[in-house]
C-alpha cells in the first residue's frame, strides 16, 4: 500500500456527538471521548459524520467539535473530517477550516433531498475539495440515507481530481468494495455488520458507528483478518452483529443506546442525542444492560 494511504489502514471509529446537560456541544466531553478512543488503540477518528449527528448541527458547532478533537489527538491519530452540508457554501467553509486544522482527509456525502444528476454531484464534491486543495478527499457512499448511490462513471469522473483517494463505502453490497478497489482507490468498509467480509473483498480498513462502543472487538476482527485467522474473525464478527441487533431492539436511537452503554461501563459521558433523534425510553434500560454485558463477555472471550 502506498505510504500516503497507509494512514487509513485499520479501525477508525465514527466519532459520537458529545453534549452537555443543556444539549450543547461540550468541548470537555469531546476531548474525553477522543482521549478514550486514543487509549483503545484505534487507527483514527471519523469526525462529523452520521454518528456525529452532523445534519442536526450548525457550522459553528461542527467547527468546535473538530477543533477539540484535533487539539486532543491531532498528530496522534488519523483524523478524517466529514464536511458536507446540504449546500456548497457551508461545506466549503468546513473544508477550509478542516484543512487549516491539519486533518488527514476530508469526506463528503452527496447532496441530499433533491435528486441531482451525476454531473451536479461531481461539481459539488469538486467545489468542496477545491476549498481544501492540499487535503485528501474521501467520497462517502451511503445510498440508503443519501438517496443517491456512487456509480462507476461518477467515480471515474471524480478520479480526475488528484485529491480523491478513497471511498467510505456504506452501501450494503460487498461487491461495491471490489468495484471501487478496481477503480484504484482505497476503500473503507462502512456497514459494521460486514467488516470481516468487507476486508476480504478488498477494504483496507473500516469506519463504523458502533466501533466506539466496542473498539476492542473491531480491532480484534481486523487483527484476525490480517493474521489469516478466518474462523476467529468470523466468530468475533458474528458476536458484533448479535450485539448490534440487541442494541437495535431499543426504542431510543442507536447512538443514545451506545452513549448510555459507555456511561454505564465507565467510558466517557457524551450526553444524549439531539432532537428529532429519540433519546432512551424507560424500557430501554434492560436492553442497554444486556448489550453492555454482551460486549463485556465478547471482549473477555476474544481480547
Amino acid at each position: 500500500m502506498a505510504k500516503e494511504l497507509s494512514k487509513f489502514e485499520g479501525i477508525i471509529p465514527a466519532f459520537y456527538a458529545c453534549y452537555n446537560e443543556a444539549g450543547e456541544i461540550s468541548p470537555a466531553a469531546v476531548r474525553a471521548m477522543a482521549r478514550w478512543l486514543l487509549q483503545k488503540g484505534v487507527k483514527g477518528l471519523y469526525v462529523g459524520g452520521s454518528s456525529g449527528e452532523c445534519i442536526y448541527q450548525g457550522v459553528a458547532e461542527r467547527k468546535a467539535v473538530l477543533e477539540n478533537v484535533m487539539a486532543e489527538v491531532g498528530g496522534k491519530l488519523t483524523v478524517i473530517a466529514h464536511v458536507a452540508c446540504n449546500n456548497t457554501a457551508d461545506s466549503r467553509e468546513l473544508a477550509a477550516h478542516a484543512e487549516d486544522l491539519g486533518v488527514d482527509a476530508i469526506a463528503a456525502i452527496p447532496p441530499i433531498y433533491f435528486h441531482l444528476p451525476p454531473a451536479a454531484i461531481a461539481q459539488y464534491w469538486n467545489d468542496i475539495s477545491a476549498a481544501a486543495p492540499n487535503t485528501d478527499f474521501v467520497i462517502y457512499n451511503i445510498p440508503q440515507l443519501a438517496g443517491v448511490a456512487l456509480s462507476g462513471p461518477l467515480l471515474a469522473e471524480m478520479l480526475k481530481n488528484p485529491r480523491v483517494v478513497a471511498v467510505k463505502n456504506s452501501s450494503m453490497p460487498v461487491q461495491d468494495i471490489q468495484m471501487w478497489r478496481d477503480a484504484g482507490v482505497f476503500v473503507f468498509n462502512g456497514p459494521d455488520e460486514q467488516l470481516f467480509s468487507g476486508l476480504a473483498a478488498g477494504a483496507g480498513g473500516g469506519i463504523g458507528g458502533t466501533y466506539a462502543v466496542m473498539p476492542e472487538l473491531y480491532l480484534a476482527i481486523f487483527a484476525a483478518y490480517k493474521a489469516g485467522e478466518m474462523e476467529k474473525g468470523r466468530a468475533i464478527q458474528n458476536d458484533c452483529c448479535r450485539i448490534i441487533y440487541k442494541m437495535c431492539e431499543a426504542k431510543g436511537n442507536l447512538y443514545a443506546v451506545m452513549k448510555e452503554i459507555l456511561r454505564r461501563t465507565g467510558g466517557p459521558d457524551a450526553g444524549g442525542v439531539r432532537a428529532p433523534l429519540p433519546n432512551l425510553a424507560p424500557a430501554d434500560s434492560a436492553i442497554v444492560d444486556e448489550a453492555a454485558a454482551m460486549i463485556g463477555a465478547a471482549v473477555a472471550k476474544y481480547c
